[in-house]
């Protein structure tokens, strides 16, 4: 046991699914932080649960906690990892194992493969003191100490399984960079003037969630019409940065009006060539969304004095339509009044539900 500096004990260890990562699971973490000098993290679960695959548990955990040592397995990741530690492989075992072979397991995990010995293991579960005593008994040199947290549940009232049966009814257990991951993204395409500024707000309204403006359009204004040639990646980074933001504050879906792939239309129609980074951000584009609307224009060309003509509204639908299909991006074209492609969308992600 440790006393140096404010830290009771030398190295914790917290181990969980995370599936998803809920804030029972932060306090749990926190507490374990506030008492270490150091905290290691560690999430295995066999079988996977569908959507909650490794690198988005490890993102999320990496971001939340970034001080921790951080480990995420599966199979490939732990014989990965014993082969760059030259250890004798071995495979998770299954979530239905007797809690001795987890227990033991970890004890083989962080003292022969990470060579990372702990002093204490934090859990909110009955089997954490049989935890404890297994890695004294044939691990440590000396007692590794258990330290319960809300094992009642009377702090944070919620479990996995819970979160997991609709994340969106429970929401207000998840922090949002967690929650953020679970918003389905909806970008809206079309030429100028085809209405999908006036789309993607009424949507947002009708869902009761955030969409995404089209920063291009804001600096355009803020530039008194002029945009230079790295004008254009800044507008692409700048707008991807927002949907990460705007995702925090969505409930269920987030509405993106314009992507990557607008702007990367736009650079080669002004200075006939583009950035490989934005070139990137457009093809990264495509698998960002989980539905792609493309607005038809099919009202009369409304001419607000930063549009073109009808002629390159026509192309530029022709375009996008070109380009998604080139790509192999799914779409849905919408049309008619507002109220009508509303109810299109509506009835789309109706479906998904």
């Amino acid at each position: 046991m440790s006393t140096s500096g404010l830290h009771r004990y030398t190295r914790g260890l917290v181990v969980g699914k995370f599936c998803p990562l809920h804030r029972g699971h932060e306090l749990l973490i926190e507490r374990a932080q506030a008492a270490c000098a150091a905290l290691l993290i560690v999430s295995y679960t066999k079988p996977e649960f569908p959507g909650y695959e490794p690198a988005r548990r490890e993102g999320w955990l990496r971001a939340q906690f970034p001080q921790a040592t951080v480990v995420v397995l599966d199979d490939e990741r732990l014989a990965r990892l014993c082969a760059a530690r030259g250890v004798a492989p071995r495979q998770l075992p299954h979530n239905d194992e007797d809690g001795d072979v987890h227990r033991h397991f970890m004890g083989w995990l962080c003292w022969t493969v990470l060579d990372t010995p702990v002093d204490a293991v934090f859990t909110s579960e009955e089997y954490g003191p049989g935890f404890a005593r297994v890695l004294s008994e044939h691990y440590a040199p000396g007692e590794v100490a258990h330290v319960s947290v809300d094992q009642a549940r009377t702090l944070v009232l919620v479990s996995g399984t819970q979160v997991r049966q609709d994340p969106h009814a429970h929401s207000a257990f998840l922090s949002p960079p967690v929650y953020a991951s679970f918003i389905k993204r909806v970008c809206l395409l079309g030429g100028e003037s085809s209405g999908k500024t006036t789309l993607a707000a009424a949507l947002a309204q009708h869902f009761d969630t955030r969409w995404v403006a089209e920063y291009g359009r804001e600096l355009w204004e803020s530039q008194d019409g002029e945009l230079g040639y790295d004008d254009l990646l800044k507008i692409g980074r700048e707008q991807v940065r927002r949907e990460a933001v705007a995702a925090r504050e969505a409930r269920r879906w987030l509405f993106c009006d314009t992507s990557p792939l607008t702007t990367y239309f736009y650079c080669i129609e002004m200075f006939g060539k583009a950035q490989a980074e934005l070139a990137e951000l457009a093809e990264a584009a495509g698998h960002r969304y989980d539905l792609v609307l493309l607005c038809a224009p099919d009202f009369p060309f409304i001419q607000d004095g930063t549009r073109r003509d009808d002629g390159f509204r026509l192309r530029q639908h022709a375009w996008y339509r070109a380009e998604l299909e080139r790509r192999g991006i799914a779409y849905v074209e919408v049309s008619g009044t507002v109220a009508d492609r509303v109810g299109q969308v509506a009835r789309l992600l109706a479906a998904t539900l």
